[in-house]
């Protein structure tokens, strides 16, 4: 049998090994909401792993009904998972915090959709899916960081959680593309006059400037979220404000440097130094903001 505080402890390992940004923010939180966010960054990740991995469709399709299954076994308290480190935290993290893990359910499904290669013809179709996969997460980070009202709040936590995932997929517009992925709306690549089609070397053969207004365009979008989502930052406390600051500054800053030179997004994935990680991190627990 595997001791809470073992669990938890694996849970914080993988987040700071796997959550490159994330983990900036969450080491600001007292230890038991950090504990309680690495349960659900750890479970995350789980899914996510089983929907980007080699597995062919249908392996992938079946863990991720096995991580469901899982997941009722936190919910209902059986004892099914008491070997798994990361069930165990998260089942603690739930009593602890009222997790609502249904938000897992939606992460599940967008890791569906992605295992399908389901494209998206609009906007309002690409923003069930940024609900789906990151809106989720900001739910279940709303449950640990704490509020006064959670059902005023949620709808912010889950706009923050768009913003986040807009600027992932700027970023990793050619690495989806690799994959077989496309997550830039139909009717928007049809508008810009853009298809991401590439030359035997990789090189887009589209217009250069009218992919570039395209993913001007797509930054402008992802501002407009963070600037609903980050309202959040107001009813938080102390430190739960700092870690949700520094994680929403750090995808904040990213996304200011694709949106003044979104070249780079058409040269692979963009980053932030460690250094620059760190100090957003400083800035958000002193109080600053994105």
């Amino acid at each position: 049998m595997v001791r809470t505080d073992d669990a938890y402890g694996a849970c914080v390992a993988i987040t700071r090994q796997q959550a490159r940004n994330f983990s900036y923010g969450i080491r600001l939180l007292p230890e038991p909401k950090r504990d309680a966010l690495s349960a659900v960054y750890a479970f995350a990740r789980r899914i996510d792993d089983i929907g980007d991995g080699d597995l062919s469709p249908e392996v992938k399709l079946k863990g991720l009904e096995d991580a469901r299954t899982d997941l009722r076994s936190v919910e209902f308290g059986l004892d099914a998972g008491s070997g798994d480190p990361v069930l165990l935290a998260l089942a603690d993290a739930t009593r602890r915090f009222d997790l609502p893990l249904d938000a897992f359910d939606d992460l599940i499904d967008g890791c569906r959709a992605d295992v399908l290669g389901v494209e998206y013809g609009s906007f309002p179709a690409l923003r069930k899916y940024c609900q789906c996969v990151a809106g989720s997460i900001g739910r279940l980070s709303l449950a640990v960081f704490g509020s006064p009202d959670r059902a005023r709040d949620e709808p912010v936590a889950d706009d923050l959680g768009v913003a986040l995932q807009l600027t992932n997929i700027l970023r990793d517009v050619v690495e989806d593309l690799d994959n077989g992925r496309v997550y830039l709306p139909t009717d928007e690549l049809e508008r810009f006059g853009c298809t991401l089609d590439r030359d035997a070397h990789g090189a887009f053969v589209d217009d250069t400037e009218n992919l570039l207004a395209l993913l001007e365009f797509q930054a402008a979008r992802a501002y407009e979220w963070y600037e609903r989502g980050l309202r959040l930052l107001d009813v938080l406390d102390g430190r739960s404000r700092a870690c949700c600051a520094a994680m929403a500054g750090i995808y904040h800053r990213l996304l200011t440097r694709m949106a003044l030179r979104p070249s780079l997004v058409l040269r692979g994935r963009t980053g932030l130094p460690d250094w620059e990680k760190a100090f957003v991190a400083c800035v958000a627990l002193m109080g600053g903001t994105p």
